[in-house]
């Protein structure tokens, strides 16, 4: 099979010819139809997510189709747990311990075949074609997580204006509530999209605004500080990433008043569940730009420099 390649971290990912993965007990191999870029690759792939079992085929946002039944599944970030820990048994297994991650400790999408826990894959509605579902399985997954940790807030802003961003705003809109796009000073292309959107409004990170939430989808740590000057007593900020440079100190004045910062890690089957039966009676519409597999460092470095409006798509 082909497959894009991480030997070592900070180095392009390299093309080459595989074996097709032996499945185990348990797995499914997937014939991968698409599979979406997500800035965690990017993490990845710089070394800044430590340990990934290396070589590594990256991506972890994949549909494809299983050998043998032809059945549609999505693979997610979360590829495995231990079912047997403390977080496991009480919901919490994306704090698992011996977790196991798609595409980061697990040999991921970015290839024409994929191995996966079979308890931990998706039915996919099939109202979304392939290229539409893929960033479902994260951009949508984690993003979902974190939106509902906001709980009944109406004025919410969001830091960065990407893939989960452009899924997240149009639940928001769906049960009345406002959004307000932060993006780099001078990214008009990103504001003008999140507008495009449903953002009721959109400008530079800077910028003051009354919210009552606040979700950091870049991975900017002063952002929090940014968004903590703007969020009402009671308020939250979600950092959604799973890496974020260093928060910059800030004066308690900021966080009193009841105000909270919270991160969100990796995701839950329950999330998934949820997830695909909400927008099973609504429509999403993501903005996708396609790549064949074998351009997937320009599909990175196109991510990585801001060039990119909505979410990459590899197509093996």
């Amino acid at each position: 099979m082909r497959a894009m390649l991480l030997r070592e971290p900070r180095v392009p990912l390299e093309p080459v010819e595989l074996p097709v993965p032996r499945v185990g007990d348990g797995q499914l191999l997937i014939r991968v139809k698409a599979c979406a870029v997500c800035r965690t690759d990017l993490h990845v792939i710089d070394g800044e997510l430590r340990d990934p079992k290396l070589p590594l085929i990256v991506g972890h946002q994949i549909v494809g189709t299983v050998e043998g039944s032809g059945k549609r599944v999505g693979v997610p970030w979360l590829g495995s747990t231990c079912g047997e820990c403390g977080y496991c048994k009480s919901g919490r297994e994306n704090l698992c311990d011996r977790a196991r991650f798609t595409g980061y400790t697990i040999d991921g999408g970015y290839a024409e075949y994929a191995v996966a826990d079979a308890r931990f894959c998706f039915p996919l509605p099939d109202t979304y074609s392939d290229e539409q579902a893929a960033p479902f399985l994260c951009a949508g997954l984690i993003g979902f997580r974190a939106y509902r940790m906001i709980d009944d807030a109406r004025r919410i802003g969001f830091y960065g204006f990407g893939s989960a961003a452009q899924i997240l705003v149009q639940l928001a809109r769906s049960e009345g509530r406002e959004v307000y796009a932060f993006t780099r000073a001078a990214d008009f292309d990103a504001q003008r999209f999140a507008r495009e959107m449903g953002a009721v409004w959109a400008g530079p990170g800077e910028a003051r605004q009354t919210l009552d939430a606040a979700i950091i989808f870049a991975p900017a740590g002063e952002l929090v500080v940014a968004a903590l000057r703007n969020v009402v007593k009671g308020g939250r900020v979600i950092c959604a990433g799973i890496h974020m440079s260093d928060i910059p100190s800030f004066p308690y004045e900021l966080l009193w008043g009841e105000r909270s910062i919270q991160s969100v890690a990796n995701l839950t089957r329950r999330d998934g569940e949820e997830f695909f039966e909400h927008i099973r009676h609504m429509r999403i519409e993501t903005k996708r730009v396609r790549y064949p597999l074998a351009n997937a460092n320009e599909a990175l470095r196109d991510l990585r420099t801001g060039t990119l409006i909505g979410t990459a798509v590899l197509t093996p």
